[in-house]
């Protein structure tokens, strides 16, 4: 059983910079594209960022490119997102998510963990 276990959420002010942590087990890592999620309150489910399994392809909601980076450590079974240049638009709560690269793009994980909150100050 896949278990996704996010960490590094916390309060942040507007312009600042937060990197989560997700640690993956169950099953190889290396099997599963990676993705993170966000949901805020009132709104549905959003795609941020995917990886895939060598970590070498990478892509971003519009809304985060340019100032969030996702990466993969295959050796570690873990996956981080950096947060720059964060606004207060970007609070919600982040999850984890494994799957296939086409499907965690629109959304779409076989698996996802608790999440993590983060918020951003003004």
């Amino acid at each position: 059983q896949v278990q996704l276990v996010e960490s590094g959420g916390g309060l942040v002010q507007a312009g600042g910079s937060l990197t989560l942590s997700c640690a993956f087990s169950g099953r190889p890592f290396s099997y599963y594209d990676m993705a993170w999620f966000r949901q805020a309150p009132g709104k549905e489910r959003e795609f941020v960022a995917t990886v895939n399994r060598s970590g070498g392809t990478t892509d971003y909601a519009d809304s985060v490119k340019g100032r969030f980076t996702i990466s993969r450590d295959n050796s570690q079974n873990m996956v981080y997102l950096q947060m720059n240049s964060l606004k207060p638009e970007d609070t919600a709560v982040y999850y984890c998510a494994a799957g296939t690269y086409r499907t965690l793009r629109i959304g779409i994980s076989n698996y996802r963990g608790q999440g993590t909150q983060v918020t951003v100050s003004s």
